[in-house]
């Protein structure tokens, strides 16, 4: 059995594919996934499962259509794959100390994608960025870092030209789940 972080993209996001948590916990817990639970109202499940990372995304996909009748993306990443992704931050400490002093804002993001993009369809979207953005993409995350809000940003808002599912979460949000699967594994 492993544990994983179902990061789900778009709910309960200005009103729009309005879900509560407890009916999402339910909702995994009747699929057959084990240890269930959630962290905030932005769609991060954690549970454990034999399953795969392929089955499962089919499973919580169906599962959310049939409870809730949403089409949502969901983004699998395991404990062990949670952790990697913050172990790889690319940016430098004074570049993080100077995009936080110089914002009021969430200063760094990390946008979970379902494949690997393109080398195309990544310097597409890199077309979008705007002076001071620094982004990054490694793998099946994209590492963005700004002192401006994600909202102004021409990049994030054009993130689905990576054309993979994508899903964003900031730097606290993922520690705090790197931190509870830790709990849920010890």
């Amino acid at each position: 059995m492993s544990i994983y972080v179902a990061l789900l993209r778009g709910i309960n996001v200005g009103g729009h594919n309005k879900i509560a948590m407890a009916d999402l916990r339910r909702m995994f817990d009747s699929i057959g996934l084990n240890r269930v639970q959630t962290y905030i109202q932005s769609g991060n499940v954690l549970f454990e499962s034999a399953y795969d990372e392929e089955k499962l995304c089919s499973l919580i996909e169906q599962g959310i259509r049939e409870t809730f009748g949403y089409s949502i993306s969901v983004i699998l990443r395991s404990a062990k794959q949670l952790r990697a992704v913050a172990e790889r931050l690319p940016f430098s400490e004074e570049a993080l100390v100077a995009a936080t002093a110089a914002s009021e804002f969430e200063t760094l993001y990390i946008a979970f994608l379902g494949g690997i993009p393109s080398e195309e369809s990544v310097a597409k979207v890199m077309s979008y960025r705007l002076a001071g953005e620094d982004v990054q993409v490694i793998g099946r995350e994209l590492y963005f870092l700004s002192a401006r809000s994600i909202r102004d940003s021409k990049l994030m808002n054009h993130i689905q030209k990576l054309d993979v599912p994508a899903t964003a979460r900031n730097w606290k949000t993922l520690n705090k789940l790197i931190e509870l699967t830790d709990a849920m594994q010890h």
